[in-house]
């Protein structure tokens, strides 16, 4: 099979388009045929950084993390699936997990659900590892009806499924982003709030009465910690996925915050509660049948020959939505 392998970390110019062996599934397996793949921050950091960080395969290595796709063959322990079901996960690229750059993937099934029947293929690959990011946050939060809800980089991959999961649970919803993003946020039912424009004092005023959000949800992270801090609320809480920083937190501890550190490749790598990412979701496929959650894909359109450079149209951070890679035509 075809798949674009990086021998060494770096720049985009380490991957070369290659012909590998499909890989067999094991007992707990199945054997997907790849229609499409998405990329996500987590790709570019570990083919940039390699073994400074945990989750990075050692090279050779094909990486890509979310796919969909067909079922060609199941192993002898499964269950629930078979020959022909279309799915989607996210399953792949960390450690000694085959990545979804490529045409095929071995997916252990607790990492997999069926896709939903409303969406296409590359929607469908957009979903896995950001909705996952995002609903584990916010289901530690215990999002409820008439909670508000801030969500920091809203016109994101985990921030723009992050606005429809907290809407559909009753919360009121705003969102922080550029101007470019505003349409994208507010026609996600989100109120947008303009942050290169307006202060965070200003926009807790004029939304919370200087009360503060219930929740935040930071997709930026690191040192916008600190925003969130001011933003929240009184014993608020605040999720984010980045907080590999060097911060006071003394603001946290005044107001008595809670913080959520989300960091979802867990079960990928360690082989412990992958059934929860199964979990999350086969209720994503119900959310989205249901109309409550939709992808937001970027206009750009690549193929797995032009793989390496959807990671680079990612990193411009230029982009709304989802940035996918079509592999097979549907």
């Amino acid at each position: 099979m075809k798949a674009q392998v990086i021998k060494s970390y770096g720049d985009i110019d380490v991957f070369e388009l290659q012909e590998i062996n499909k890989p067999n599934p094991k007992s707990n397996e199945v054997l997907v045929k790849i229609y499409a793949t998405s990329v996500n921050t987590a790709d570019i950091k570990g083919r940039e950084f390699g073994k400074m960080l945990d989750f990075t395969p050692d090279p050779p290595a094909v990486l890509g993390m979310d796919f969909s796709g067909v079922i060609e063959k199941t192993g002898t322990d499964v269950v629930g699936f078979s020959v022909g079901d279309k799915v989607y996960g996210c399953a792949g690229g960390v450690l000694k997990l085959q990545g979804c750059l490529a045409e095929y993937i071995a997916a252990d099934i607790k990492l997999i659900a069926k896709k939903p029947r409303n969406l296409n293929m590359l929607e469908a690959a957009a979903l896995p590892l950001v909705s996952i990011t995002a609903i584990e946050g916010l289901d530690r939060a215990n999002v409820q009806k008439k909670d508000t809800v801030l969500i920091h980089g809203g016109a994101g991959g985990v921030g723009h499924i992050a606005i429809q999961y907290a809407k559909q649970a009753g919360a009121a919803v705003y969102a922080t982003g550029r101007s470019s993003h505003k349409k994208t946020i507010e026609d996600l039912g989100a109120v947008f709030i303009d942050f290169e424009n307006e202060s965070i004092q200003d926009y807790v005023n004029k939304y919370t009465n200087g009360k503060g959000f219930d929740i935040i949800y930071d997709t930026v992270g690191a040192e916008n910690l600190i925003s969130s801090f001011q933003a929240a609320k009184r014993n608020g809480q605040v999720i984010t996925t980045v907080s590999i920083v060097e911060l006071d937190l003394s603001l946290m501890h005044i107001k008595g915050l809670s913080l959520h550190v989300v960091y979802m490749l867990m079960p990928m790598m360690y082989d412990e509660k992958r059934e929860i990412h199964g979990r999350i979701l086969s209720n994503l496929t119900y959310l989205c049948e249901q109309g409550r959650i939709r992808p937001v894909l970027d206009k750009s359109h690549f193929t797995l020959e032009t793989a390496p450079q959807a990671q680079e149209h990612l990193d411009k951070d230029k982009t709304i939505g989802k940035v996918v890679i079509e592999i097979t035509k549907e």
